[in-house]
C-alpha cells in the first residue's frame, strides 16, 4: 500500500512509533498547548511524535510546504463563549521544531522549486513511509 491508499490514522500511529526511535521530543512539550484555539495541552504526554508523523505525511503528499501552510492545517476554531467562533492558526513554534527534528533525522529537506519554497521529503523519509505502510498492508492481509 502507498501513503495515499493507507488509512491515515493507522499510518500516523505506526509512523510515530518509528519516529520515537529517530527524533527527540522537546522537554517543554508536555506543558504547551498546540495552538491558540485550544484550552488545554494534549492529554498524551508523547503527542509530539504523533504531530511529527502527521507533518511527515503531509510533507510527502503536499511538499514543498512551509510552516505557514502547516499552521493553517493544524489550526481550529476557538470557543469564545457567547461571541462568534473565530479561526486561529496552530502554533508555529511546535511545527518549526518538529520540522527541524525531521531535518536532523534526514527525513525532510528545505528546497526552493521555482517560486515555491518549503520542506520536501527525502529518499530516506519516503522509504520510511513506504516501509511503515507496507507493514500495515501485510498486517491487514494476515487478519
Amino acid at each position: 500500500m502507498s501513503v495515499y491508499e493507507e488509512d491515515p490514522r493507522i499510518l500516523i500511529e505506526n509512523l510515530a512509533k518509528e519516529l520515537k526511535k529517530m527524533i527527540k521530543q522537546p522537554e517543554w512539550s508536555p506543558y504547551v498547548k498546540t495552538g491558540m484555539h485550544k484550552e488545554r495541552p494534549p492529554a498524551d504526554k508523547e503527542w509530539f511524535y504523533m504531530r511529527a508523523a502527521s507533518i511527515l505525511r503531509t510533507v510527502a503528499i503536499k511538499g514543498p510546504i512551509g510552516v505557514q501552510k502547516l499552521r493553517v492545517k493544524y489550526g481550529g476554531k476557538k470557543n469564545r463563549g457567547v461571541k462568534k467562533e473565530h479561526f486561529y492558526k496552530g502554533s508555529g513554534n511546535i511545527l518549526r521544531k518538529a520540522l527541524q527534528e525531521l531535518d536532523k533525522a534526514g527525513l525532510t529537506i528545505h528546497v526552493e522549486k521555482n517560486k515555491h519554497k518549503g520542506r520536501v521529503i527525502t529518499a530516506k523519509g519516503q522509504s520510511l513511509l513506504s516501509k511503515v505502510s507496507r507493514k500495515n498492508g501485510k498486517d491487514k492481509t494476515s487478519q
